[in-house]
């Protein structure tokens, strides 16, 4: 074995999940050799990693705008009337979510 052109050892444990799922993996490339799957991953793979910050503001600021919303809407159940204000203030929040849209539309270009 003193011929070995790889004579580094690596390794690593996985749960009996996660080796399934390298298996299910495996099995979409034209590769049985768990040993050269796993090399060639490690060595040529990547990974992906998307920032979801602008989304979870968005998301954030959505949540708030539902809230008003909701607020309005219980209290033109209440009283029977739709209030100036009210119609102003779900028409700004809507103006907000345009706005953010274009925002994100335009950081993605």
């Amino acid at each position: 074995m003193s011929g070995r052109k790889r004579t580094a050892q690596i390794k690593f444990r996985v749960t009996e999940e996660e080796r399934a799922l390298i298996e299910q993996k495996m099995k979409l490339v034209p590769t049985r050799n768990m040993e050269s799957y796993l090399r060639k991953m490690a060595i040529d793979g990547y990974i992906i990693q998307i920032d979801h910050s602008d989304i979870k503001a968005m998301t954030a600021e959505i949540q708030k705008i539902g809230v008003n919303v909701n607020q309005i809407a219980r209290r033109v159940n209440a009283t029977g009337s739709v209030y100036k204000e009210d119609i102003e203030e779900i028409k700004g929040v809507l103006a907000e979510i345009w706005r953010l849209q274009r925002l994100n539309l335009l950081k993605a270009r």
